[in-house]
């Protein structure tokens, strides 16, 4: 199959993060087989959600990882012009949802596959798929937990997010905190009888928004934009009417870190100030990116994509999670972020085709 059609193969699985994906792994399990390449799929706690594992060439030397995850956010904007789960050729584009975010750039590893098999690699490659990355990058944890007995500490991976194919050395961290209040319902018109839910939570909300002010003048990383942490709340739900006591409230806030900051550590004052009533639970969490720009992994991108490495993007990835476990890690695949999670998504087949041509020329690289 060629690079687009195995795109629309791809894009044909509803994967919505949270779901079940067990059908695209199969086709790809399907695809592996084909070309006698091994791999392991990786069953995550959820029973219904797997990480994959391939390998081409030796597993016993150390290699490179090309990165991506299958699911994809929902597609419920009426602004689609066709079902997003079904891939549109409309001149050069390729549309549908995830050919950006980041399909397109699985589709490129598994099309670079039978060539990559002919190479005589003296380092392998190896091709790792994950699940829930939009949920905060909650599947690949598990993959990485396995690794050690998947293949040899790998030298480096490529995480192949839509950059436009231009290397990406640091993004920053993200955790996100759910808080929940418990109260107790009434009339309006008596609250000494009642427990206001909302109310519980404001003491937690007011640290939120002094925290996110004081991050404004904390420590400072040009490279992002904005070059300080960040925290905001995100959404409050509680309520049934104005003349009800609410009973249950809940508010979701969110705390993105630049290198070198614990994502979690900076909603330790949230967490202090809950009042009796309010727990909180964590959402998900992944650490920040940071690559040094002399790194060999920096300077292998650099070669085979053919463009400077970027110093950093505010989006995050599962590249810190990679970092953090030992592997140096960048972000480099095709497309534009700014197309990612939107209707009408899509990847132009020459960014697609360019994607591949990066992959055959890391399998160049390490041919001997």
């Amino acid at each position: 199959m060629s690079p687009a059609d195995l795109l629309d193969r791809l894009v044909g699985f509803p994967t919505v993060v949270g779901t079940p994906n067990g059908a695209l792994m199969a086709f790809v399990a399907d695809y592996l087989r084909a070309y006698d390449v091994p791999f392991t799929l990786l069953k995550g706690p959820e029973g219904d959600r797997y990480n994959l594992f391939a390998t081409i060439g030796d597993a016993s030397v150390p290699g490179y990882i090309l990165s991506g995850h299958v699911d994809v956010v929902p597609a419920q904007e009426p602004e689609w012009q066709a079902d997003p789960f079904v891939m549109r050729r409309v001149d050069e584009r390729l549309i549908g949802r995830g050919c950006c975010d980041m399909k397109g750039y699985v589709a490129a590893a598994l099309a670079a596959v039978p060539a990559l098999q002919q190479m005589n690699l003296s380092a392998p490659v190896h091709i790792a798929l994950s699940y829930d990355e939009e949920a905060g990058c909650r599947g690949v944890p598990h993959m990485l937990a396995a690794l050690p007995d998947l293949c040899a500490a790998p030298l480096g991976c490529i995480v192949g997010e839509p950059t436009g194919l231009v290397p990406v050395l640091a993004h920053k961290g993200k955790a996100a905190l759910r808080l929940l209040s418990d109260g107790r319902a009434g009339h309006s018109s008596r609250p000494d009888l009642g427990v206001n839910a909302i109310h519980g939570l404001l003491p937690a909300l007011v640290a939120a928004t002094t925290q996110a002010k004081a991050l404004e003048s904390g420590p400072q990383d040009t490279r992002f934009a904005p070059p300080y942490s960040s925290l905001q709340i995100g959404t409050i739900k509680g309520g049934q009417a104005i003349n009800i006591i609410p009973e249950a409230a809940q508010a979701e806030i969110e705390a993105r870190a630049i290198a070198g900051i614990d994502p979690q550590a900076l909603l330790a004052p949230v967490l202090d100030a809950l009042d009796e009533g309010v727990r909180g639970e964590w959402m998900s969490t992944y650490p920040a990116l940071a690559l040094d720009a002399d790194h060999p992994l920096a300077k292998l991108v650099a070669d085979i994509s053919g463009k400077t490495p970027l110093g950093a993007v505010s989006f995050g990835t599962e590249a810190g999670l990679f970092q953090q476990a030992g592997v140096p890690s960048i972000i480099c695949g095709p497309g534009d972020i700014a197309r990612a999670h939107r209707p009408e998504e899509y990847l132009t087949q020459d960014e697609l085709q360019g994607a591949v041509d990066m992959i055959l020329s890391l399998g160049n690289a390490l041919s001997t």
